[in-house]
């Protein structure tokens, strides 16, 4: 029972962690004139293809970690549904933005903590992530077979 429960916790902060240090890379790289529609916080296409392919990318990740440890596929679906409903949790809040925070003007180069905190994407990909970090999982617990462990 602890192991599938530490797979759980290690694959979610892991999938955690590389979406901190991937997203703090590429916005590094890209910059705010890059990573943001010109004097917004509304996300550009390609920061919003890129975050897709990172996220789906971290989500594989997270859940082989839980399947390495854990060893069972049970306990991926239990990460799978942690993912999907965190997911729909976190974006009801960011779907209800008032006019005001939409249309926050950006000014120069901010802070990778100040874009963080102010960005915004379309509806439809705080939609389509949970569903992506779902898919994602179940790949990543398919990169390892699972182990019978005797009873």
């Amino acid at each position: 029972m602890v192991r599938k429960i530490l797979g759980v916790i290690a694959g979610y902060l892991a999938m955690a962690a590389f979406v901190f240090l991937t997203f703090s890379i590429l916005y590094a790289l890209l910059g705010a004139e890059n990573s943001f529609e010109p004097g917004s916080y509304k996300v550009s296409s390609t920061w919003l293809v890129l975050s897709i392919v990172l996220g789906l990318i971290a989500a594989i990740v997270g859940g082989y970690i839980c399947m390495v440890i854990s060893r069972s596929s049970k306990t991926a679906m239990v990460l799978v549904g942690i993912v999907f409903v965190l997911g729909i949790i976190m974006a009801i809040p960011a779907m209800n933005y008032s006019e005001e925070e939409l249309n926050k003007v950006r000014e120069g180069d901010v802070s990778n903590t100040e874009a963080m905190q102010n960005a915004k994407q379309p509806v439809l990909a705080l939609i389509i992530n949970p569903i992506i970090g779902a898919v994602g999982v179940i790949a990543g617990s398919r990169l390892k077979k699972e182990k019978k462990t005797k009873a």
